[in-house]
C-alpha cells in the first residue's frame, strides 16, 4: 500500500483549513494492467475519427503526478475521438467493472473541430461488489465555434478508488458544458481544469454528489479565463451521510486579457448525519480590470444554516 498527497489547490491556504490537498493511504500501486474488456462505445459513425494516437503531454494540474505517470506508462485504454468540422456526433462510453475487468487506467482525448458539436456520456459502474480501480485522464479541445456537452456518471461501489483528471482547452466562441454525477467510490477524487483561451469562450459545470458510509469526495475545480467576454460557471450540490466526507475547492481566475468576462460559482452541501464532514474553499482570483465574479458556499446541518467562506 502507498500514501499519496493528491489534488493540490492552485493557491495554498492555512494548514488548519485541511484542504490544501488530500492524503490517501490505502492506494495499491498498479504495476501492470490487464485488458479492460467491459468498455462499450455507442454511436461511432463516419462523422467521427477514432484511434489510439495519444501524444505525450503534461497536465497543467491533474490529481497528482504519480497517477498521471501511471496513465502515461500502463494505460489499458487509450482513445482519441475527433469530430469532423461542421458535424454533430452523439456518443456513449460505458465502462462496467467486475472481477475480470477490475482496473481501468484510461487516456481519453476528445476534439471538437470548428463548427462541430459533440454530445457524450461517459459511465463508470461496478456490476459486482469486488474491489475495483479507476484512474483516468480526459482531455477536451473545443475549437472555434464548437460546442461540447459531456456527462460523466460515477456509479462505482464503496470499495473502489476513483481518480479523474480533466483538462479542457476552449477557443473563440466555443462552449463546453459538463454534467457530473458523482455517486460512488471509496475515494472519488476529481481535478478539473479549464483553460478558456478564446474570446467569448464559455465553460459551465454542474455537479451533484451523494456520499454514504465512509466515502470521501475531493473536488478541485480550476478555471482560467483569458479571452475577452468569456464566461464560466460552477454549480455543485450534494448530500453526505454516515461518516462520509466532502472537500470542494473551486477557483475562478481572471487572467490578463479577460476584460468583460464573468465567473460564478456556487456550492451547497446537505449534512445528513452528525458525523458527516464538509469543507469548502471557493476562490476568486483576478489580474484584469472590468470583470465580474461571484461565489457562495453553504452547508446545512439539521436544517440549521452553517456557512464557511474563504475569500482570496
Amino acid at each position: 500500500m502507498q500514501e499519496l498527497e493528491l489534488n493540490e489547490t492552485p493557491v495554498r491556504t492555512a494548514k488548519n483549513f485541511n484542504i490544501n490537498n488530500i492524503k490517501i493511504k490505502d492506494i495499491e500501486k498498479q504495476e501492470q494492467t490487464k485488458e479492460f474488456k467491459n468498455m462499450t462505445i455507442i454511436g461511432i459513425n463516419s462523422k467521427i475519427i477514432t484511434n489510439n494516437d495519444i501524444n505525450e503531454y503534461n497536465l497543467q494540474y491533474g490529481v497528482g503526478k504519480e497517477l498521471e505517470e501511471e496513465v502515461r506508462k500502463i494505460a489499458n485504454n487509450r482513445l482519441n475521438i475527433i469530430v469532423k468540422e461542421n458535424e454533430e456526433a452523439n456518443l456513449e462510453i460505458k465502462n462496467e467493472f467486475n472481477k475480470e475487468s477490475k482496473s481501468l487506467i484510461e487516456d481519453l482525448k476528445l476534439v471538437a473541430n470548428e463548427n462541430s458539436k459533440l454530445n457524450i456520456i461517459i459511465r463508470y459502474k461496478s456490476i459486482e461488489e469486488s474491489q475495483h480501480y479507476h484512474n483516468g485522464i480526459i482531455r477536451v479541445t473545443a475549437k472555434k465555434n464548437s460546442k461540447v456537452n459531456i456527462t460523466i456518471i460515477n456509479l462505482l461501489n464503496t470499495k473502489t478508488n476513483n481518480f479523474i483528471s480533466v483538462e479542457n482547452t476552449i477557443e473563440d466562441n466555443a462552449i463546453i458544458n459538463y454534467n457530473i454525477v458523482d455517486f460512488g467510490g471509496k475515494a472519488s477524487i476529481t481535478n478539473y481544469y479549464s483553460n478558456l483561451i478564446g474570446n467569448n469562450a464559455q465553460n459551465f459545470i454542474n455537479t451533484i454528489y451523494l456520499g454514504k458510509e465512509d466515502e470521501m469526495f475531493d473536488l478541485n475545480y480550476i478555471l482560467h479565463l483569458r479571452g475577452e467576454k468569456s464566461e464560466a460557471g460552477i454549480e455543485v450540490q450534494g448530500a453526505i451521510k454516515d461518516e462520509a466526507k466532502k472537500h470542494f475547492k473551486g477557483t475562478i481566475d481572471f487572467k490578463k486579457g479577460a476584460k468583460k468576462s464573468r465567473g460564478n460559482e456556487n456550492e451547497f452541501c446537505m449534512l445528513l448525519s452528525d458525523k458527516a464532514r464538509s469543507i469548502s474553499l471557493p476562490m476568486l482570483l483576478c489580474s484584469e480590470e472590468d470583470v465580474e465574479g461571484n461565489h457562495s458556499n453553504a452547508s446545512r446541518e439539521n436544517w440549521k444554516q452553517r456557512v464557511i467562506l474563504y475569500y482570496e
